[in-house]
């Protein structure tokens, strides 16, 4: 078997040419940003990169490093995995720890995705805008995520994007935030098999369905909750989140790892430390044991709140 390192300017460029010669793609990484990835061909096995002294995906998870992160809106949006785009939602990955990302598809259609994988200690997705279809492994047919609709992909759960609607949004969080995409060429979905309470590292699959669940009391406001904290054996924990009685909701100190926020819709102050305004497509991180709050919320205001224990 023999094996290559190619450093290329331009990887769509190169991944194109091994392609038309007969080679097949088995890794690419990272999602956000490709900039390496590893084709087959046979005996052959190459590996492209554009950045040769970049460090490789790893099964250890950086040690987690607490900090305060605001991404406003409008920050630029890279081209990712599979055409689509991201826009990195906490720039310093709280130490290699996280990563979330705003990915959106202007243009709707069927997606240039094919079966995969993650070796990830946690991967939720959750749709804001527009609806796309997917297909899982062991979940049977495909299905469509709406907005307000979340999935938990547990590690190594094969899935497929299959198309999605014109301006698609949807908000990932996965950790580590450096992660490979596996390629599977042998399995094809729907895998005719039905297995939704198969055990993934200790994780279950979960869609979550907005639309079908019930606003409840929390904190002063109202929570759609997800069933996250069950499928995670208490791993992660994720809500939508909106005004309800009071003019305040407020979050108590986390014990636990990362506590994070997108802006569905509307505005709000968030209180913490020195207050500030936060709108439509902004996020934000609160570092754990730090109590926090929201007020002057506008009366359309919605937000994801997501938050983990300690991944170790």
């Amino acid at each position: 078997m023999s094996e290559q390192e190619i450093v290329c300017e331009d990887l769509n460029l190169a991944l194109d040419d091994l392609r038309r010669k007969g080679f097949r793609l088995d890794v690419i990484y990272p999602a956000d940003d490709p900039h390496s990835a590893v084709l087959s061909n046979g005996d052959s096995t190459i590996r492209l990169t554009t950045r040769p002294e970049a460090g490789e995906p790893t099964s250890e998870l950086p040690a987690f490093q607490p900090g305060f992160v605001l991404t406003c809106a409008g920050n630029a949006a890279g081209e990712g995995r599979a055409g689509m785009l991201y826009r990195d939602l906490i720039p310093d990955r709280l130490g290699g720890r996280y990563i979330a990302s705003h990915i959106t598809i202007p243009e709707g259609g069927p997606v240039a995705d094919w079966v995969h994988f993650h070796r990830i200690a946690a991967q939720v997705l959750y749709v804001a805008r527009g609806w796309v279809r997917v297909v899982y492994e062991g979940q049977g047919a495909p299905f469509v995520l709406n907005a307000g609709d979340l999935v938990l992909q547990p590690p190594e759960i094969r899935h497929r994007v299959l198309e999605s609607s014109n301006g698609l949004e949807v908000v990932e969080i996965a950790a580590p935030a450096l992660h490979a995409t596996f390629a599977d060429h042998e399995m094809r979905l729907p895998n005719g098999v039905s297995d939704p309470a198969r055990d993934f590292s200790g994780q279950h699959f979960l869609r979550h369905i907005g639309s079908g669940t019930p606003w409840t009391i929390f904190n002063g406001g109202e929570a759609r909750e997800t069933g996250l904290l069950d499928a995670t054996d208490g791993l992660i924990e994720a809500r939508t989140v909106r005004p309800g009685a009071s003019s305040t909701i407020d979050f108590s100190a986390h014990r636990g790892e990362l506590v994070f926020g997108f802006v569905l819709d509307g505005s709000a102050v968030v209180d913490y430390r020195d207050p500030f305004t936060v709108g439509l497509g902004d996020a934000f991180v609160i570092p754990p044991d730090e109590p926090w709050r929201l007020s002057s919320m506008s009366a359309d205001f919605g937000l994801l709140h997501v938050t983990t224990a300690q991944l170790d």
